[in-house]
């Protein structure tokens, strides 16, 4: 029973998402963003447990992307088709937001046939976007009030769907060894720490602050190798 153990943390991470959409269909947006980071949770811990027994297979692969483009493809998706509605007129504008779940696809599509994209990835990953887009409701009401603009929410929902398919070299959290001579593992290391900091002073409204370092850093160490 042990080998079926990433796919059942990969159907954990699926049934999560699922449970985040009926939160945002009931009007709960708070609970919703707490299923997403139960996700992300699942979705790490899966892809380490099946390196860890040494069980990988096709089948885990594929069941991983499809349970990937619910919890961070639809549900994003239906985080930012709430925010858009509730601030703006237009019927038809709330809409833009499943360019997310689109463009979430066709980044994991991606990413199942590159096979360049093992130790970084190519594009913003799902879940980093996902974490970005579902925790603009928990944003303080003073910051909301400047952000929370039918123009500003559609950009932002057309930055990130792009940044998900560009060839933008992002680092991954995936240490093959704890080294700090590693220069990747610095470049970690600094990114944890100073995540930990943001946490601990701003609490949950440092998350959008968190992914938006990451791809700071990402950028800046890709400038610097060069």
């Amino acid at each position: 029973m042990i080998r079926h153990l990433p796919n059942f943390l990969t159907c954990c991470n699926l049934i999560s998402g699922c449970l985040g959409i009926v939160f945002l269909l009931e009007g709960r947006s708070v609970p919703a963003a707490y299923f997403v980071w139960a996700s992300c949770v699942f979705d790490f811990f899966d892809g380490f447990a099946a390196r860890w027994l040494n069980v990988s297979s096709p089948i885990g692969r594929e069941l991983d992307s499809l349970a990937d483009v619910v919890s961070f493809g639809v549900l994003p998706s239906m985080v930012m088709y709430k925010l858009i509605g509730a601030h703006s007129s237009s019927e038809a504008l709330p809409y833009i937001a499943f360019t997310i779940a689109a463009f979430s696809a066709m980044r994991l599509a991606i990413f199942n046939i590159d096979t360049t994209q093992s130790d970084s990835f190519k594009g913003l990953n799902t879940p980093a976007n996902t974490i970005f887009i579902t925790s603009l409701p928990l944003l303080p009401a003073h910051i909301g009030a400047w952000l929370y603009q039918d123009w500003l929410l559609v950009t932002i929902t057309m930055v990130f769907s792009l940044l998900l398919v560009s060839r933008i070299e992002i680092f991954a959290l995936k240490f093959k060894n704890f080294s700090w001579q590693d220069d990747t593992n610095k470049l970690r290391f600094t990114f944890l720490l100073l995540t930990g900091l943001l946490l601990i002073l701003f609490q949950v409204s440092a998350l959008p602050l968190v992914i938006l370092l990451y791809i700071g850093m990402s950028l800046g160490a890709k400038a610097l190798s060069r």
